[in-house]
């Protein structure tokens, strides 16, 4: 089976402090010929749902047999498992928390382990507070450099992978119902509602006692006012045309929103 010798990483650890790069310091150690790219590692702090959604939309634009460590980990050092997935693009490699669910709802899981192996580990007794450096990064650059996802631990049950719920949208009445899943750099409010629901639609959404026009582009509105519309990711989120609409709306995670079609709007 060929390896790919690329290995993403994901975090919440931000630039302030050198978690990072100890964690590619001991990638280095074992393989320093790997290719090592950034997602992102300002995820903020112990958000799950956030790390989930960004490695979701990442995932499917890197090359077969890719290797996607992932430590967003607020459970870190107790029974929660620490895994490796196998899919037929690549592998998963963190804590069993929810973190891969959004690649597992959209690609199939061909296998996973529990990563129990030490001679796979940095050191034989781990810190119970940076799994990241002694047994993930050592795991996903063993893996990345061609041991085999078997050789990591003790097989596990792929449905008995924990699923983080941030709820489904739902259609009603006068539309579709969602939430918010994910927030970025910009502030742009990011919906669990597809594109697909829209697509061909004269809508708006309502939040927050808010209706807010769904529109094409950012410049569809004035400056500093409130539109709608789909991402890139190909979900419909809340904007503003050049401001952060987060504060200015005061929207948080999870908040809840509707979309509703013309004769609602």
């Amino acid at each position: 089976m060929s390896q790919s010798k690329i290995l993403t990483l994901l975090s919440d650890f931000g630039d302030k402090d050198v978690y990072v790069g100890v964690m590619k310091g001991v990638i280095a150690q074992i393989n320093p010929n790997l290719t090592l790219i950034d997602l992102t590692h300002h995820i903020p702090p112990q958000n799950i749902a956030a790390a989930r959604f960004c490695l979701m939309n990442a995932y499917a634009y890197f090359p077969k047999g890719t290797v996607h460590l992932a430590v967003v980990d607020p459970g870190v050092g107790s029974k929660r498992r620490a895994i490796a997935v196998e899919l037929a693009q690549g592998y998963l490699v963190g804590p069993d928390n929810g973190i891969f669910s959004g690649v597992i709802s959209q690609h199939s899981v061909i296998a996973a382990v529990e990563l129990t192996n030490i001679n796979f580990w940095r050191v034989s007794q781990p810190s119970s507070t940076f799994h990241g450096r002694d047994i993930f990064a050592p795991a996903a650059a063993h893996l990345a450099s061609g041991v085999s996802l078997q050789e990591l631990g003790r097989e596990i049950n792929p449905e008995t992978l924990v699923k983080l719920d941030i709820g489904e949208c739902w259609e009603n009445t006068n539309g579709v119902a969602g939430c918010i899943q994910y927030i970025d750099h910009f502030g742009n409010l990011v919906s669990n509602i597809p594109a697909s629901y829209v697509q061909g639609k004269n809508w708006c959404v309502q939040v927050q006692g808010l209706t807010i026009p769904g529109c094409t582009t950012y410049s569809d509105v004035e400056v500093g006012e409130a539109l709608a519309l789909v991402g890139s990711h190909g979900c419909v989120e809340i904007a503003v045309n050049s401001g952060n609409a987060q504060i200015q709306l005061q929207i948080k995670y999870l908040d809840n929103l509707q979309v509703l079609f013309l004769q609602g709007c």
